[in-house]
């Protein structure tokens, strides 16, 4: 982190640089799980929507340990489904999932960053017979990798001197003074945030169709 620089002026420099003009910045949201969580197994797309992936992650937990909402949104759906409990909370454009939970909140109830949506489940858990929540984020029916909220999953960054995303840095001539042009060096390899590199320049956000929880 740059020296003097909060964690949150860090987080919005972050995102300054990660995103080309006019694109939206992921938002900036909580582990469901505190403190921070294992992730057990990582956001793995399909190769179509129907195809066989990992639609989420799966994050190490306990039986009965509270479920915490990511962002803050409109709970959508909170109860059973194919026999595992369920809660989604829409955030406008996007929404997140979370299950095994018995949820301790209702359809319609709004909820804040960090607010109690239920308890952590073993049943229906993706890492039997350990406890885990998995956890989803969801655009339209395109599935992200829900790490990005919280900072821990591929961010795309963009070289300073450019307005679309390159693998590396362009040669470059020496000046007559023999010094390298000033843009040429301003390369963002990565940014860190609390002693975690949170993203490198090679890093590609996932982008992927699915249908399923």
């Amino acid at each position: 982190m740059v020296s003097g620089m909060t964690p949150v002026a860090a987080l919005a420099l972050l995102a300054a640089l990660a995103w080309p003009p006019g694109a939206t910045p992921d938002p900036v949201g909580v582990w469901p799980l505190q403190p921070e969580p294992e992730v057990v197994r990582p956001f793995d797309p399909p190769d179509s929507p129907y195809g066989a992936g990992h639609r989420g992650v799966d994050l190490l937990g306990a039986v009965g340990q509270p479920v915490l909402a990511a962002l803050p949104g409109t709970v959508t759906y909170a109860g059973s489904l194919a026999g595992r409990g369920v809660v989604v909370v829409d955030h406008g454009a996007t929404r997140t999932t979370y299950e095994p939970v018995a949820a301790t909140v209702a359809v319609g109830a709004a909820v804040g960053a960090g607010g109690p949506l239920g308890t952590l489940e073993l049943a229906g858990s993706h890492c039997f017979p350990r406890a885990c929540l998995h956890w989803g984020w969801i655009q339209g029916e395109t599935y992200l990798d829900p790490l990005r909220l919280v900072g821990a999953g591929p961010v795309r960054l963009l070289p300073l001197w450019r307005d679309a995303p390159v693998s590396r840095a362009p040669p470059y001539s020496m000046s007559r003074t023999g010094s390298p042009p000033m843009l040429a060096v301003q390369v963002v390899k990565s940014v860190t945030v609390l002693g975690k590199v949170i993203c490198t320049e090679n890093q590609q956000p996932p982008s992927v169709d699915g249908s399923q929880l």
